[in-house]
This record gives structure tokens, C-alpha cells and sequence, in this order.
């Protein structure tokens, strides 16, 4: 499947990057249309002749379009790249908040998959939620997944509007771990631990409860009793917790983001 990538930032460099090391898709099918010159650099294994700067009918001679430009940037995307796009093409867009029907009307095409992608995708461990118009079938749908998957995990949904949703959870989500991270250094530094010992002592444990919770079919609920004890170190830190309602907290936070999300979304409308 010949590939074309509008946008050459840190999306559009993951998702060339992935398809090349997956091997699903051949660096001479991948093409990338950037509004600047790309370094030797980053261009990976993709070759020169294959990086275009204006558009033309050649450069979407392909059968997958991925719109990985800002949401802000892409009412100028669509003078430009308007008169190329046929019917046929399947668009991905990456863009937050610009809904499937707006892609339609403006672009004048059927066939459009919206995701939401989170910044593990750039290291392939990312997780992408994402939905699809009436028009793509399931054999466009299979192909998009299995790209999507090259950047690690995804979630097919038939409610778009639950994409907000999913950019609360799962696409914000990095940063409210990135959060709670922090905050435990920065209590581990206050007991006596160095900068380097607390980044050490914090990341090995987060890394390690995540995997003892993905090879087990043990509910979260349980593993929090398995590592309390009654009277213990863990339940005088979860009985601070709980009098300061963090849990609720977090449940607000990531319900306050699903509703910006909503006004985001139609502002970009």
C-alpha cells in the first residue's frame, strides 16, 4: 500500500519510522509532503526523491493519506491539497479534535479513519483509539489498524465522540503518570535519596507493577491489598490518600480534560 504522510514533525516521523522497521510497509511506498526541507537525518531509509515540499497529482499517487499536521494548520492543508484528493484515498487523520464529517465536507472525500494516538507511539509502545466513516470497509479498516499497530496498541470504536474520551484516558494519560512520578521523587529526594537513586527506585517500580499487573488476571483492587498489611507502611500512605480523596481527584481531573476535549473539539468544527 503506497503511503503518503502530510506532515514531517514528531507523528509524522514516528509513524514513517514504524512502518519501515515493521518492514509493513516498504520505505519506497512510504512519501512524505512537509512544508520544509527534512534533514538527511531524518529521513531514515525513505529516499530524497520521495519527500516533496508542493503537492502535485504524482506525489498523491498513493492509497493511504495520513494528515499528521496540528488541528490549527489544517484549514491551510486543505487549500492546498484539495484538488488531489480522489475518492478512493483512505485518510488517517492524527489530528485532535477535527471531527470525520469535517474532513469530509472540507476535503471533499468518504473515506476517513480519526485516531488518537499517545506519545508512546514514538518508542512503539503508544496506545491509539480510533474510529472510522460508513465508507471505509473492513478490509481499509484491517490495513489502517495493522499500520496503527506498527506504533504499538489500538482500540477500534464505533462512537466517535468517544474519542474525547479516549484523549482524556489514554492520550493525557502519559503525563498524569509522568505526575504521580514526579511526585514520588520528589518524596524520595526529601527521605534522603539522591536525584539519581530517586529516578531509579521510582521507575524500576512503576515499570515492575505494570508488568506484574499485565501477566496476571488479578484485579487492581487486589493487588493493593496483596501489598498492604494491616498497620503497615502501605496503609498509612493509602489512608493519606484516601482523606485527600485522590482517587476522586483524578476521576475529576480526567473528566474536567474529556470536557475541554468536547470544546476543543467544537471550536475546530
Amino acid at each position: 500500500m503506497k503511503t503518503l504522510i502530510i506532515g514531517y514533525g514528531n507523528m509524522g516521523q514516528t509513524y514513517a519510522n514504524s512502518f519501515v522497521s515493521s518492514g509493513f510497509v516498504s520505505s519506497k511506498d512510504i512519501f512524505i509532503l512537509s512544508r520544509s526541507e527534512v534533514d538527511k537525518k531524518q529521513r531514515l531509509s525513505i529516499d530524497k526523491a520521495n519527500f516533496h515540499l508542493i503537492p502535485s497529482f504524482i506525489t498523491f499517487d498513493v492509497d493511504i493519506i495520513i494528515l499528521a499536521v496540528k488541528p490549527q494548520d489544517f484549514n491551510d492543508l486543505v487549500i492546498n491539497i484539495k484538488p488531489f484528493i480522489k475518492e478512493e484515498h483512505v485518510i488517517l487523520s492524527v489530528m485532535a479534535g477535527i471531527t470525520i464529517e469535517t474532513i469530509q465536507n472540507k476535503l471533499n472525500c468518504k473515506k476517513v479513519v480519526r485516531s488518537m494516538p499517545n506519545i508512546p507511539t514514538q518508542i512503539g509502545l503508544g496506545m491509539t483509539v480510533f474510529s472510522a466513516s460508513s465508507n471505509v470497509d473492513r478490509k481499509e479498516l484491517f490495513i489502517i489498524q495493522n499500520l496503527i499497530n506498527t506504533t504499538g496498541k489500538s482500540i477500534y470504536i464505533e462512537k466517535e465522540e468517544m474519542l474525547n474520551a479516549a484523549t482524556a484516558v489514554s492520550g493525557s494519560g502519559p503525563a498524569y503518570v509522568f505526575y504521580f512520578m514526579n511526585a514520588m521523587i520528589q518524596a524520595a529526594i526529601e527521605l534522603g535519596f539522591t536525584q539519581s537513586e530517586a529516578e531509579f527506585l521510582v521507575n524500576q517500580t512503576f515499570i515492575g507493577a505494570v508488568q506484574l499487573q499485565n501477566r496476571s488476571k488479578i484485579e487492581l483492587k487486589e493487588w493493593i491489598v496483596k501489598v498492604s498489611s494491616k498497620g503497615g507502611t502501605t496503609e498509612a500512605a493509602l489512608e493519606i490518600f484516601n482523606q485527600n480523596k485522590i482517587q476522586n481527584n483524578i476521576q475529576k481531573g480526567i473528566k474536567s480534560a474529556n470536557k475541554r476535549a468536547e470544546e476543543l473539539g467544537k471550536n475546530q468544527a
